[in-house]
């Protein structure tokens, strides 16, 4: 049975899609066989992140009308061919699917996979039960900056509610901007954690690399560029392995971000 994970947030624009697209590959480029469910109903961006909007035959409201079963309504990527997407419905409303659904979607898939990640819609409504449903833990991503993790923190206790342990809930930390480090405005590794006091993952840096990427239909895993290993760091995480988080500064350029992440993840004791 597959492992499930919710990837959300408390806001809009911190980069779900783009961490649940490139999260999810680096998986599948492991052996994994991974499912991706877009459950952002009525806006659908998961299918232009992976580069497969044009092969969508079926979406995730076919399925929840019966016109075809979850397996029937899959779409393989183009490259990774362990890789499968469950598209959402530009033309449909989250109010469509219910949480009911979703479990039964993901319980019926789950046989075939090793992890379904559920690329969660902005905010707390109707989309966010509906995605934090039938996942088992969740990656809450956020941007090193107050309003940011003040969404997110609201997130966790949301999710705490919905019987997540502190365990079943990682933090990533999207975007960091080497401008805002060398100013010393980012916050550090102990101001998040006090308000989050959960464990983080990994940590992204903000780069134009990762846009052009997502222009061109292409996650950045498959470029083979440095932020390529702070996302295969992320997986291999979350299958377990024990690989330190003094990793992810090792490939970046930025001197100003090394930095960061050395006051970050700094070791303790």
């Amino acid at each position: 049975m597959a492992k499930v994970f919710v990837v959300t947030s408390g806001k809009g624009g911190v980069g779900k899609t783009t961490i649940t697209a490139n999260v999810g590959c680096a998986l599948a480029k492991m052996g994994d066989r991974v499912c991706l469910i877009d459950a952002d109903i009525g806006l659908k961006n998961l299918d232009v992140v992976l580069g497969v909007e044009n092969r969508i035959v079926y979406t995730i409201i076919d399925v929840v009308n019966g016109n075809v079963s979850p397996k029937e309504a899959l779409v393989r990527h183009k490259i990774l061919k362990n890789l499968f997407l469950l598209p959402a419905s530009q033309i449909a409303t989250k109010e469509m699917v219910s949480p009911d659904d979703m479990k039964r979607i993901v319980k019926e898939l789950s046989k075939d996979f090793d992890y379904i990640l559920i690329d969660s819609p902005a905010g707390i409504e109707r989309g966010f039960r509906n995605a934090a449903s039938p996942a088992e833990a969740a990656l809450v991503v956020t941007t090193p900056e107050i309003p940011s993790i003040s969404d997110a923190d609201r997130v966790v206790g949301l999710l705490e509610n919905f019987g997540y342990s502190d365990d079943d809930i990682k933090v990533i930390i999207n975007r960091i901007k080497p401008k805002m480090v060398k100013k010393g405005d980012m916050l550090s590794k102990e101001d998040i954690e006090s308000i989050l006091a959960l464990e983080i993952v990994g940590a992204i840096p903000d780069s134009e690399e990762v846009i052009a990427a997502t222009n061109r239909g292409v996650p950045i895993v498959l470029d083979g560029t440095y932020i390529t290993k702070n996302y295969e760091n992320i997986a291999q995480r979350i299958r377990g392995e024990e690989v330190p988080l003094e990793e992810d500064l090792k490939s970046s350029p930025n001197k100003g971000l090394l930095s960061f992440f050395k006051n970050l993840f700094g070791r303790k004791g």
